[in-house]
């Protein structure tokens, strides 16, 4: 018999629920635009329980089916990226990240201090962005940009990967400059989240730089800086969910705005969200 390693086994599962749970919307119910009763949030633990019945001991966790409303908000990283942010914004993106529980607050390096002083032992990391926005800093600037900031308090990191070496087909540096970056945090304990910045890539690059940070031992991949062509898409969503499989992390951001915006990323894969309008989506969830 053909021994299935642990990443194997979770794959099946997942694929194994997914398909369970399409023979699930095509049963009997109220049904949607489409002729299937739609899954949501709100149905999801009803719709769920014919599988528990028939056997099942656990279900996929990277299926992407949006949380609760009381745990939205360990989604997301509370965002505030703007070059011209005072000190008095990042004191209130702190306040906010307190009372609502944000994943994060994920700030510019220049403010991780701050950060480290207002949420010290409110449990809220503070993750900042490194060779951001563009990427196009040496590896070495960018393990010393890691360094520091973790020394100052970040223990979560997005870096910006290479973009013009990954379009060069360079893959080496481009897995030697993410890889560098994954040792330096997590010699420090700290997170390391790449961004892809896949609106600038094509599908096949995407895939390529999915699968260089999963080699490199990145935490995670990320959509966007937010700050290029474009955001987050439910497309690239699925298609890095798809490449990276459940054993990494993926973080959707650049232009979620609302409570739709984050289902769609969470429905497509997501397991972290990147959003300034965080308190806005909190509260059209509760609406």
């Amino acid at each position: 018999m053909r021994h299935i390693d642990d990443q194997e086994l979770e794959r099946l599962i997942e694929e194994v629920t997914r398909e369970v749970l399409v023979l699930l919307e095509e049963g009997p119910g109220p049904k949607g635009p489409s002729g299937a009763t739609p899954l949501s949030a709100d149905n999801f633990a009803s719709r769920v329980q014919p599988v528990l019945s028939a056997g099942a001991d656990r279900l996929g966790t990277t299926l992407g089916v949006a949380p609760t409303d009381g745990t939205l908000a360990h989604t997301i990283d509370h965002t505030l990226l703007k070059p011209d942010a005072t000190q008095d914004q990042i004191a209130q993106l702190c306040f906010e990240a307190r009372k609502h529980g944000f994943a994060s607050v994920c700030v510019n390096p220049a403010q991780v201090k701050l950060c480290a002083e207002l949420l010290k032992d409110s449990g809220i990391p503070v993750c900042t962005v490194v060779g951001f926005p563009l990427g196009a800093t040496s590896t070495e600037v960018k393990v010393f940009e890691a360094q520091q900031a973790i020394r100052e308090g970040a223990i979560e990191l997005d870096m910006v990967i290479n973009v013009g070496a990954l379009k060069s087909r360079d893959y080496e540096l481009v897995e030697r400059d993410i890889a560098s970056l994954a040792r330096a945090c997590h010699a420090g304990n700290a997170i390391l989240k790449v961004i892809i910045e896949a609106a600038l890539l094509t599908d096949e690059e995407k895939v390529a730089a999915c699968q260089l940070a999963k080699v490199a031992g990145a935490d995670f991949v990320k959509t966007s800086t937010g700050f290029g062509p474009g955001g987050a898409t439910a497309e690239d969503v699925a298609l890095m969910r798809r490449v990276v499989g459940p054993s990494m992390g993926v973080k959707a951001a650049g232009g979620i705005r609302s409570h739709a915006d984050a289902q769609k990323m969470i429905a497509a894969g997501a397991s972290r969200i990147g959003a300034s309008a965080s308190v806005k989506i909190l509260q059209e969830a509760e609406k």
